[in-house]
Protein backbone atom coordinates (compact mmCIF):
# COMPACT_ATOMS: atom_id res chain seq x y z
CA UNK A 1 0.00 0.00 0.00
CA UNK A 2 1.54 3.37 -1.16
CA UNK A 3 2.13 5.93 1.04
CA UNK A 4 1.33 9.66 0.65
CA UNK A 5 3.07 12.91 2.05
CA UNK A 6 1.32 16.05 2.82
CA UNK A 7 3.13 19.03 4.03
CA UNK A 8 1.59 21.33 6.34
CA UNK A 9 3.44 24.52 5.55
CA UNK A 10 3.38 27.05 8.35
CA UNK A 11 0.30 26.45 9.98
CA UNK A 12 0.34 27.54 13.34
CA UNK A 13 0.36 24.57 15.88
CA UNK A 14 1.62 21.15 15.96
CA UNK A 15 0.11 18.27 13.85
CA UNK A 16 -0.56 16.08 17.35
CA UNK A 17 -4.69 16.75 16.19
CA UNK A 18 -4.55 15.59 12.60
CA UNK A 19 -2.47 12.45 13.42
CA UNK A 20 -5.01 11.88 16.48
CA UNK A 21 -7.57 11.89 13.62
CA UNK A 22 -5.92 9.66 10.82
CA UNK A 23 -5.56 7.11 13.79
CA UNK A 24 -9.13 7.36 14.97
CA UNK A 25 -9.85 7.11 11.12
CA UNK A 26 -7.57 4.32 10.68
CA UNK A 27 -5.62 5.31 8.14
CA UNK A 28 -1.89 4.45 8.22
CA UNK A 29 -0.99 5.39 4.28
CA UNK A 30 -0.66 9.44 5.38
CA UNK A 31 2.67 10.77 6.67
CA UNK A 32 2.01 14.44 7.64
CA UNK A 33 5.09 16.51 7.62
CA UNK A 34 4.89 20.19 9.57
CA UNK A 35 7.03 22.45 7.72
CA UNK A 36 8.17 25.85 9.75
CA UNK A 37 9.83 28.60 7.72
CA UNK A 38 8.27 31.82 8.47
CA UNK A 39 11.74 33.26 7.69
CA UNK A 40 10.96 32.20 3.69
CA UNK A 41 14.90 31.70 3.76
CA UNK A 42 13.91 28.31 2.21
CA UNK A 43 11.77 28.30 -0.95
CA UNK A 44 8.81 27.39 -0.66
CA UNK A 45 8.85 24.68 -3.84
CA UNK A 46 11.90 23.13 -2.05
CA UNK A 47 9.76 23.09 1.27
CA UNK A 48 6.76 21.20 -0.67
CA UNK A 49 9.13 18.65 -2.93
CA UNK A 50 8.02 15.48 -3.49
CA UNK A 51 4.60 16.35 -1.22
CA UNK A 52 1.57 14.33 -2.55
CA UNK A 53 -0.22 17.08 -1.16
CA UNK A 54 0.04 20.55 0.11
CA UNK A 55 -1.78 22.23 3.57
CA UNK A 56 -1.28 26.13 3.41
CA UNK A 57 -3.43 29.26 4.82
CA UNK A 58 -2.48 32.55 3.37
CA UNK A 59 0.44 31.16 1.20
CA UNK A 60 0.77 32.50 -2.39
CA UNK A 61 1.02 29.54 -4.75
CA UNK A 62 1.32 31.07 -8.08
CA UNK A 63 1.93 29.48 -11.43
CA UNK A 64 5.97 29.37 -11.39
CA UNK A 65 4.91 27.33 -8.38
CA UNK A 66 2.18 25.48 -9.66
CA UNK A 67 5.20 24.15 -12.73
CA UNK A 68 7.49 22.91 -9.84
CA UNK A 69 5.20 20.73 -7.57
CA UNK A 70 5.68 17.67 -9.51
CA UNK A 71 4.10 14.67 -6.97
CA UNK A 72 1.64 17.35 -5.44
CA UNK A 73 -2.13 16.17 -6.54
CA UNK A 74 -4.06 18.55 -3.68
CA UNK A 75 -3.90 21.66 -2.40
CA UNK A 76 -5.83 22.13 0.70
CA UNK A 77 -6.56 25.64 2.09
CA UNK A 78 -7.37 25.94 5.82
CA UNK A 79 -9.37 28.79 4.84
CA UNK A 80 -13.21 29.95 2.58
CA UNK A 81 -11.29 32.46 0.20
CA UNK A 82 -8.86 31.00 -2.16
CA UNK A 83 -7.59 34.06 -4.29
CA UNK A 84 -3.57 33.30 -3.22
CA UNK A 85 -3.59 30.25 -5.57
CA UNK A 86 -3.63 30.41 -9.52
CA UNK A 87 -6.37 27.70 -9.57
CA UNK A 88 -6.59 28.08 -13.52
CA UNK A 89 -2.68 27.04 -13.01
CA UNK A 90 -3.21 24.22 -10.52
CA UNK A 91 -6.43 23.18 -13.16
CA UNK A 92 -4.20 22.53 -15.76
CA UNK A 93 -1.34 20.50 -13.77
CA UNK A 94 -4.13 17.96 -12.60
CA UNK A 95 -4.12 19.65 -8.97
CA UNK A 96 -6.86 19.59 -6.79
CA UNK A 97 -7.56 22.93 -4.72
CA UNK A 98 -10.22 22.69 -1.87
CA UNK A 99 -11.43 25.30 0.74
CA UNK A 100 -12.82 24.77 4.00
CA UNK A 101 -15.91 25.95 3.43
CA UNK A 102 -18.75 27.52 6.39
CA UNK A 103 -15.68 26.37 8.82
CA UNK A 104 -16.46 29.67 10.38
CA UNK A 105 -19.71 30.88 9.22
CA UNK A 106 -20.76 31.62 12.84
CA UNK A 107 -17.61 33.83 13.94
CA UNK A 108 -17.58 35.96 11.16
CA UNK A 109 -20.95 36.74 11.18
CA UNK A 110 -20.92 37.29 14.87
CA UNK A 111 -17.49 39.21 14.30
CA UNK A 112 -19.35 41.51 11.73
CA UNK A 113 -22.40 42.47 13.95
CA UNK A 114 -19.94 42.92 16.71
CA UNK A 115 -18.11 45.72 14.62
CA UNK A 116 -21.45 47.19 13.62
CA UNK A 117 -22.57 47.63 16.92
CA UNK A 118 -19.60 49.16 18.17
CA UNK A 119 -19.51 51.53 15.05
CA UNK A 120 -22.98 52.15 16.39
CA UNK A 121 -22.34 53.03 20.01
CA UNK A 122 -18.57 54.50 19.29
CA UNK A 123 -17.48 51.69 22.06
CA UNK A 124 -13.83 51.69 20.80
CA UNK A 125 -14.00 55.30 20.28
CA UNK A 126 -15.03 56.06 23.99
CA UNK A 127 -12.19 52.96 24.71
CA UNK A 128 -8.98 55.28 24.01
CA UNK A 129 -10.35 58.15 25.38
CA UNK A 130 -10.38 56.94 28.83
CA UNK A 131 -7.08 55.08 28.47
CA UNK A 132 -6.24 58.50 27.20
CA UNK A 133 -7.77 60.00 30.57
CA UNK A 134 -10.85 61.60 28.49
CA UNK A 135 -13.86 60.83 30.58
CA UNK A 136 -15.75 63.43 28.91
CA UNK A 137 -18.53 62.50 26.17
CA UNK A 138 -19.28 66.27 25.21
CA UNK A 139 -17.49 65.76 21.73
CA UNK A 140 -18.60 61.93 21.08
CA UNK A 141 -19.55 62.03 17.14
CA UNK A 142 -23.82 61.70 17.49
CA UNK A 143 -24.89 58.49 18.61
CA UNK A 144 -27.91 57.14 17.33
CA UNK A 145 -30.41 53.83 18.19
CA UNK A 146 -30.15 50.98 15.36
CA UNK A 147 -33.65 49.81 15.63
CA UNK A 148 -35.08 50.64 11.95
CA UNK A 149 -31.98 51.45 10.40
CA UNK A 150 -30.98 49.45 7.26
CA UNK A 151 -28.13 46.75 6.72
CA UNK A 152 -26.93 46.35 3.08
CA UNK A 153 -25.36 42.78 2.98
CA UNK A 154 -23.03 43.18 -0.18
CA UNK A 155 -23.55 39.33 -1.38
CA UNK A 156 -25.66 36.68 0.40
CA UNK A 157 -23.18 33.70 1.22
CA UNK A 158 -23.88 31.67 4.43
CA UNK A 159 -22.05 34.41 6.96
CA UNK A 160 -24.49 37.48 6.22
CA UNK A 161 -27.61 34.77 5.85
CA UNK A 162 -26.54 33.60 9.43
CA UNK A 163 -26.50 37.71 10.57
CA UNK A 164 -29.78 38.41 9.07
CA UNK A 165 -32.22 36.41 11.87
CA UNK A 166 -29.35 38.20 14.61
CA UNK A 167 -30.13 42.17 13.03
CA UNK A 168 -33.79 41.16 12.32
CA UNK A 169 -34.52 40.81 15.93
CA UNK A 170 -32.35 43.69 16.39
CA UNK A 171 -35.25 45.48 14.73
CA UNK A 172 -32.95 46.33 11.52
CA UNK A 173 -34.13 46.68 8.49
CA UNK A 174 -31.87 43.98 5.83
CA UNK A 175 -31.32 44.86 2.50
CA UNK A 176 -28.87 42.43 0.02
CA UNK A 177 -27.49 43.07 -3.28
CA UNK A 178 -26.55 39.33 -4.70
CA UNK A 179 -26.82 39.20 -8.59
CA UNK A 180 -27.00 35.70 -8.51
CA UNK A 181 -30.05 35.26 -6.33
CA UNK A 182 -33.05 35.58 -6.85
CA UNK A 183 -35.14 37.85 -4.60
CA UNK A 184 -37.71 34.69 -3.61
CA UNK A 185 -34.74 33.77 -1.84
CA UNK A 186 -33.52 36.14 -0.15
CA UNK A 187 -36.85 37.02 0.74
CA UNK A 188 -37.05 33.65 2.58
CA UNK A 189 -34.42 35.19 4.96
CA UNK A 190 -36.50 37.78 6.14
CA UNK A 191 -34.69 39.81 3.82
CA UNK A 192 -35.00 42.49 0.62
CA UNK A 193 -33.19 42.45 -2.28
CA UNK A 194 -31.69 45.13 -3.79
CA UNK A 195 -31.52 45.00 -7.76
CA UNK A 196 -27.95 47.35 -7.72
CA UNK A 197 -25.11 48.15 -5.61
CA UNK A 198 -25.88 51.56 -6.02
CA UNK A 199 -29.15 51.01 -4.91
CA UNK A 200 -27.89 49.52 -1.77
CA UNK A 201 -25.13 51.87 -0.89
CA UNK A 202 -27.84 54.72 -0.99
CA UNK A 203 -30.36 53.22 1.40
CA UNK A 204 -27.88 51.57 3.75
CA UNK A 205 -26.99 53.11 7.40
CA UNK A 206 -24.46 50.11 7.71
CA UNK A 207 -22.90 48.31 4.84
CA UNK A 208 -21.15 44.98 5.14
CA UNK A 209 -19.08 43.34 2.40
CA UNK A 210 -19.24 39.61 2.18
CA UNK A 211 -17.92 38.54 -1.38
CA UNK A 212 -14.83 36.17 -2.51
CA UNK A 213 -11.74 38.31 -3.92
CA UNK A 214 -12.24 38.21 -8.10
CA UNK A 215 -11.48 39.71 -11.10
CA UNK A 216 -14.96 41.61 -10.86
CA UNK A 217 -14.57 42.40 -7.10
CA UNK A 218 -11.32 43.88 -6.93
CA UNK A 219 -11.88 47.37 -5.55
CA UNK A 220 -15.33 46.60 -6.14
CA UNK A 221 -16.25 49.53 -3.07
CA UNK A 222 -13.79 52.68 -4.63
CA UNK A 223 -14.13 56.50 -4.88
CA UNK A 224 -17.33 56.34 -6.60
CA UNK A 225 -19.63 53.76 -4.21
CA UNK A 226 -18.42 55.51 -1.26
CA UNK A 227 -19.89 58.72 -2.36
CA UNK A 228 -23.01 56.81 -3.35
CA UNK A 229 -23.37 56.05 0.45
CA UNK A 230 -24.97 58.14 3.14
CA UNK A 231 -22.72 60.73 5.05
CA UNK A 232 -23.90 59.20 8.33
CA UNK A 233 -23.18 55.39 7.30
CA UNK A 234 -20.39 53.15 8.05
CA UNK A 235 -18.67 50.36 6.30
CA UNK A 236 -17.67 47.14 7.04
CA UNK A 237 -14.94 44.67 5.34
CA UNK A 238 -14.92 41.08 7.09
CA UNK A 239 -14.45 39.69 3.15
CA UNK A 240 -11.36 40.66 1.72
CA UNK A 241 -8.60 43.64 2.36
CA UNK A 242 -8.82 44.23 -2.05
CA UNK A 243 -12.24 44.40 -2.43
CA UNK A 244 -11.93 47.71 -1.29
CA UNK A 245 -9.46 50.62 -2.52
CA UNK A 246 -7.97 51.36 0.96
CA UNK A 247 -6.68 54.42 -0.55
CA UNK A 248 -10.36 55.19 -1.36
CA UNK A 249 -11.81 54.79 1.54
CA UNK A 250 -9.17 56.84 4.27
CA UNK A 251 -9.62 59.64 1.56
CA UNK A 252 -13.41 59.47 2.06
CA UNK A 253 -12.75 58.85 5.75
CA UNK A 254 -10.76 61.98 6.01
CA UNK A 255 -13.28 64.21 4.22
CA UNK A 256 -16.67 63.40 5.78
CA UNK A 257 -17.60 61.41 2.82
CA UNK A 258 -18.79 58.54 5.24
CA UNK A 259 -19.02 58.39 8.73
CA UNK A 260 -16.84 55.71 9.52
CA UNK A 261 -15.61 52.52 9.11
CA UNK A 262 -14.38 48.73 10.19
CA UNK A 263 -12.16 46.51 8.95
CA UNK A 264 -10.95 43.02 9.77
CA UNK A 265 -9.03 42.56 6.18
CA UNK A 266 -6.58 44.63 4.51
CA UNK A 267 -4.86 45.30 1.04
CA UNK A 268 -1.42 45.18 2.78
CA UNK A 269 -1.56 42.33 5.25
CA UNK A 270 1.65 41.13 5.09
CA UNK A 271 2.91 44.73 5.28
CA UNK A 272 0.92 44.95 8.24
CA UNK A 273 0.01 48.55 7.27
CA UNK A 274 -3.02 50.09 6.60
CA UNK A 275 -3.94 53.80 7.26
CA UNK A 276 -7.13 52.83 8.41
CA UNK A 277 -5.45 52.50 11.91
CA UNK A 278 -4.97 56.14 12.16
CA UNK A 279 -8.57 57.40 12.35
CA UNK A 280 -10.55 58.19 15.45
CA UNK A 281 -13.44 56.85 13.40
CA UNK A 282 -12.59 53.63 12.60
CA UNK A 283 -12.27 50.22 13.98
CA UNK A 284 -9.53 47.18 12.86
CA UNK A 285 -8.75 44.03 13.72
CA UNK A 286 -5.74 41.81 12.32
CA UNK A 287 -7.63 39.08 10.07
CA UNK A 288 -9.32 37.75 13.03
CA UNK A 289 -12.91 37.81 12.35
CA UNK A 290 -12.74 33.59 11.76
CA UNK A 291 -10.95 32.52 15.10
CA UNK A 292 -12.01 30.71 17.79
CA UNK A 293 -11.29 27.53 19.44
CA UNK A 294 -14.13 25.74 17.38
CA UNK A 295 -13.32 26.93 14.09
CA UNK A 296 -9.60 26.59 14.65
CA UNK A 297 -10.08 22.64 14.83
CA UNK A 298 -12.91 22.51 12.27
CA UNK A 299 -10.85 24.31 9.71
CA UNK A 300 -8.26 21.58 10.14
CA UNK A 301 -10.57 18.57 10.21
CA UNK A 302 -11.90 19.85 7.12
CA UNK A 303 -8.45 20.51 5.07
CA UNK A 304 -7.42 16.71 6.32
CA UNK A 305 -10.59 15.06 5.11
CA UNK A 306 -10.01 16.48 1.39
CA UNK A 307 -6.56 14.90 1.63
CA UNK A 308 -7.87 11.36 2.74
CA UNK A 309 -10.60 11.82 0.48
CA UNK A 310 -8.15 12.39 -2.45
CA UNK A 311 -5.37 10.81 -1.65
CA UNK A 312 -6.49 7.62 -0.03
CA UNK A 313 -10.05 6.85 -1.01
CA UNK A 314 -9.62 8.09 -4.71
CA UNK A 315 -12.55 10.11 -4.85
CA UNK A 316 -13.45 13.85 -5.58
CA UNK A 317 -12.64 16.06 -2.31
CA UNK A 318 -16.18 17.28 -1.49
CA UNK A 319 -14.98 20.57 -1.46
CA UNK A 320 -13.17 20.70 -4.87
CA UNK A 321 -12.78 24.41 -6.18
CA UNK A 322 -11.26 23.69 -9.58
CA UNK A 323 -14.50 21.53 -10.56
CA UNK A 324 -13.09 20.91 -14.19
CA UNK A 325 -10.95 18.91 -12.65
CA UNK A 326 -13.96 16.18 -12.19
CA UNK A 327 -13.84 13.78 -14.49
CA UNK A 328 -10.17 13.92 -15.08
CA UNK A 329 -8.86 12.92 -11.45
CA UNK A 330 -7.21 9.33 -11.58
Amino acid sequence: MKTYRAVYYNIVDTLEYENCLLKKWGINNLELIDVKNKSGKVPFTECAAGADAIVVEYEPITREVVEKLKCCKIIALQSIGYDNIDIKAAAEHGICVTNAPRFCTEDVALHSIGMMLDLARGITYFDRRVRAGCWEYELAPPIHRIRGETVGLVFFGSIPRAMVPVLKNLGMRVLVYAPTKAAEFINSYGAEKADTLAELLMQSDFVSLHMPLKKETFHMIGKKELKQMKKTAYLINTARGAVVDEKALAAALKDGTIAGAAADVFEDEKGRHTELASFCNTVVTPHTAFLSEESFYDARKIALCQIVERLVQHRKPENLVNRELLGEMK
